[in-house]
């Protein structure tokens, strides 16, 4: 029986490229795509080497609304058909909602909504057909507490996903497809660099707060085989979301208030 396949978007770093290799241990093939081709191919021979599987680079821009068709196809083109599907691609604007421009969070809304909810929505009957399927929906602790400044569109995003995989896992019960909305917090990755907050985080946040990305990673593969609907790691995050739910929602907003400046350019 050929290996099952594994896609995961925003494979050339962080998260995703830590769950590409996580999949690829434990036996699936792996499709990987982002839109730096040479991280890309580097890590697929990577995989391939370490792992002995296969492994298909896909370059793709999921700002592009034909991105998530074309990405199937690529991968139907290699004759197979996706049995776990992480989505993980995702980054952070700089500046409040007013003050950024349109296309940007336009494009945000494309690459971490929209983009994940069409991949899902196109792989799932596939799955239920085989009885068998893996969706991770990278999320974040910033779905499960209140918004803050600079996290305008950032946080409802990650608050739909979650919404959005639990009610998946509760649809998907007893058909042999697991649905998880994982949910890091601090992570070691290109994220925070590529939003230029790095400097800023490191001043403001203690240590204790962050996790690496394969941590985080095989925190997601493991809660998606347990068919957990909702992870969220590291005991200081869960620590966190449980003091969310507990407190008045006015409370935790102006907890919030003064927050977003720690964390993020605005």
């Amino acid at each position: 029986m050929a290996r099952r396949l594994a896609l995961i978007t925003g494979a050339s770093a962080g998260i995703g490229a830590a769950s590409a290799r996580i999949y690829a241990d434990h036996g699936y093939d792996v499709a990987i795509t982002a839109r730096r081709g040479d991280r890309l191919e580097a890590l697929a021979q990577e995989i391939s080497l370490r792992f002995g599987v296969e492994a298909i680079p896909i370059v793709a821009d999921l700002a592009d609304p034909a991105a998530p068709a074309a990405i199937l196809e690529a991968v139907a083109a290699h004759g197979r058909e996706v049995d776990a599907l992480v989505n993980n691609a995702g980054y952070g604007l700089n500046g409040t909602f007013a003050a950024t421009d349109w296309i940007d969070q336009r494009d945000s809304l494309q690459v971490m909504l929209t983009a994940p909810t069409e991949l899902v929505h196109r792989v799932l009957p596939g799955m239920v057909e085989r009885k068998f399927g893996r969706i991770v929906n990278v999320a974040s602790l910033a779905g499960l507490v209140p918004g803050s400044v600079g996290q305008t569109l950032y946080a409802g995003i990650k608050s739909y996903l979650i919404k959005f995989s639990q009610s998946l896992h509760l649809e998907n019960l007893n058909t042999g497809v697991h649905v998880t909305a994982l949910c890091p917090g601090f992570t070691w990755s290109e994220f925070h660099d590529v939003n230029g907050a790095r400097e800023m985080l490191n001043a403001s946040t203690p240590a204790w707060l962050w996790l690496g990305a394969d941590e985080v990673a095989a925190s997601g593969y493991e809660a998606a085989e347990a068919n957990r609907p909702v992870c969220v790691t590291g005991a200081p995050n869960k620590a966190i979301a449980a003091f969310a739910k507990l407190i008045p929602d006015d409370w935790a907003l102006a907890l919030m208030a003064g927050q977003g400046g720690r964390f993020r350019k605005v």
